[in-house]
C-alpha cells in the first residue's frame, strides 16, 4: 500500500474520540454469563452515555467477530439495534480471525476518509465460551436417515444404525483454533517458531510471569480506566479481568505441562493466551463531526497494514504487517513510544522480536537492507496482554489499539504500534498517533 491518494489514512484524519472495553472473562467450563452482543452493548451503552450527541446519529456500527453464533447473525446489527440507535443506522460484521476487531476500525476508517460516514462506532467482540458444540457428519447423515423414515420398521432399521462415534461432538472452538490447509492448531504453530528460534521453555515462562505481573501492577496502578463493569442476569457484578494470576512463580509456570505436543513440546496453558469472553469499542470521527458536536479527541489512526505469510508460521504475522508501515512512515523503533503486540503465545511474540533486529531475516522476508533496532522490552505490552488477560479473538485487536491510545495519553507520548498474529497465516498492524501535551 503505497502513500497516495489511494490510502484513505493519508486522504484524511480520522479521530478516535474515546473507547471503552468490558472486562475479560475467562472459560470455566460452561458457557459464560454473556453472550457476544451482550459484551458489546454493555462496553458501547456506557460509550455513548458519555458523549453529546445520540446514539442514532451515528452513521454506521462495525464490529468484528468470528462467530456470533446463530441468533446472533450480523452481529453488529444486533448491537447497533439493542444500542437504540434506530432502524436507519446500518451496520457491518466484519471477521478476520483474531484481528477482527482490527479490521472494524480498518473498515471504518475507510467510511469516513472517504466522505461516506461522519461518525462510527467500531470495535470487535468475542464469548468464546459460547461456541457451538456441533453434530458430526455421520450424526447429521444419521439423522436425515431417520427424517427420511416414515414407517415404524423404517426407524427401527435405521435406529439399529445408530454406533456411539455418531455422538462423538464437534467443539467449535477446538477447529477454528485449527488451520485447516496446513492441519496444525495455532498452538502448534507457536511450537514451530520455538524450534526454528530455538526459544527455551524458561524463556517463554519468563515472559508469561512478566505478563501477569505487568496486568497486577495495571490494575493496582488504576490503568485500565477503559473498563466498564458488566452485570449479569442474576446481579452479579464483574468490574475487571479474571484471568490474573497474581501467585504465579516461575517454578508453578514450569510444572505445568506442554499442551500440543506431548510430551516434549514447550507450549503450555501458562505461556499461552487465555480463552476468554470480551468485548471492545471505539468511536471514530471526521474533523467535520469533531467541530459539530465539540468532541474531544484521544488520538489518530495513522496507518495500516495487512500482510499474508505461511500459516505454520502465523505467530510471526505482526513483523510481517508492522515493517511496511515502518518502512511507508520512514521510521525504526525508537521513534515508536509504546508496542502492543498480542500475546497469542509467549514463544510467538519472543519470535517477533528476534526477527525484527535480525538481519538476515529483514533482508529475506522484509527486503530490507538491515534489521530494525530492537523493540525495547520496556515499552511493549506494559500493562499485560493476552496471557494474563485473556484473547477475545474478535474483541482484541480493537482492545489493543484502545488500550496504546491510552498508554500514550498517560504517558504524555506520541506514537504507537499495535499488532496481532492472525491465524491461517496473515499479520495486521495499525500505527496511533496522539498529540502530546
Amino acid at each position: 500500500m503505497n502513500m497516495t491518494h489511494s490510502n484513505p489514512y493519508a486522504a484524511a484524519d480520522v479521530y478516535v474520540i474515546d473507547g471503552c472495553r468490558t472486562p475479560q472473562l475467562k472459560l470455566a467450563g460452561p458457557p459464560g454469563p454473556f453472550r457476544a452482543s451482550d459484551l458489546a452493548v454493555g462496553a458501547a451503552r456506557q460509550l455513548l452515555l458519555d458523549m453529546p450527541f445520540p446514539a442514532h446519529a451515528l452513521d454506521e456500527v462495525i464490529f468484528g467477530c468470528v462467530s456470533s453464533g446463530p441468533d446472533e447473525a450480523n452481529i453488529a446489527r444486533v448491537i447497533a439495534l439493542r444500542l437504540g440507535c434506530g432502524d436507519k443506522v446500518h451496520a457491518m460484521t466484519v471477521q478476520r480471525n483474531c484481528a477482527s476487531g482490527m479490521q472494524a476500525l480498518d473498515c471504518a476508517v475507510g467510511r469516513i476518509a472517504s466522505g461516506q460516514a461522519d461518525l462510527i462506532l467500531a470495535g470487535g467482540t468475542e464469548a468464546m465460551s459460547h461456541h457451538p458444540v456441533m453434530l458430526n457428519e455421520a450424526m447429521v447423515a444419521w439423522l436425515a436417515q431417520w427424517n427420511r423414515s416414515h414407517s415404524l420398521k423404517q426407524r427401527i432399521r435405521v435406529l439399529g444404525r445408530l454406533k456411539p462415534a455418531h455422538l462423538r461432538p464437534v467443539i467449535a472452538l477446538l477447529r477454528g483454533l485449527t488451520d485447516p490447509v496446513v492441519g496444525l492448531s495455532m498452538g502448534q504453530t507457536a511450537e514451530q517458531l520455538a524450534e526454528d528460534f530455538s526459544i527455551s521453555r524458561e524463556a517463554m515462562d519468563r515472559y508469561a510471569l512478566r505478563s501477569h505481573q505487568r496486568l497486577a501492577s495495571a490494575i493496582e496502578e488504576n490503568h485500565l480506566g477503559e473498563i466498564v463493569p458488566l452485570i449479569d442476569h442474576k446481579g452479579n457484578v464483574y468490574l475487571q479481568d479474571d484471568g490474573l494470576r497474581s501467585d504465579t512463580t516461575m517454578e508453578k509456570l514450569a510444572h505445568l505441562k506442554p499442551v500440543f505436543d506431548r510430551p516434549f513440546g514447550k507450549i503450555s496453558a501458562g505461556n499461552s493466551a487465555q480463552v476468554t469472553d470480551g468485548a471492545a469499542c471505539l468511536i471514530l470521527a471526521s474533523a467535520r463531526a469533531v467541530e459539530k458536536h465539540d468532541l474531544p479527541v484521544l488520538g489518530q489512526l495513522r496507518d495500516c497494514q495487512w500482510a499474508g505469510l505461511e500459516p505454520a508460521r502465523m505467530g510471526l504475522g505482526p513483523v510481517h504487517a508492522m515493517a511496511p508501515i515502518m518502512n511507508r512512515q520512514q521510521l525504526d523503533s525508537a521513534d515508536i513510544d509504546y508496542w502492543e503486540i498480542n500475546e497469542a503465545f509467549a514463544a510467538q511474540v519472543l519470535a517477533c522480536l528476534r526477527t525484527w533486529q535480525d538481519d538476515d531475516f529483514c533482508h529475506s522476508a522484509l527486503q530490507r537492507s538491515q534489521a530494525f533496532q530492537p523493540i525495547p522490552e520496556k515499552r511493549l505490552n506494559v500493562d499485560g496482554g493476552g496471557i494474563s488477560l485473556g484473547h477475545p479473538v474478535g474483541a482484541s485487536g480493537a482492545r489493543i489499539v484502545l488500550h496504546l491510545l491510552k498508554i500514550l495519553e498517560r504517558e504524555n507520548a506520541r506514537l504507537g504500534m499495535a499488532s496481532l498474529c492472525i491465524g491461517g497465516g496473515q499479520g495486521g498492524a495499525m500505527l496511533v498517533e496522539r498529540k502530546p501535551s
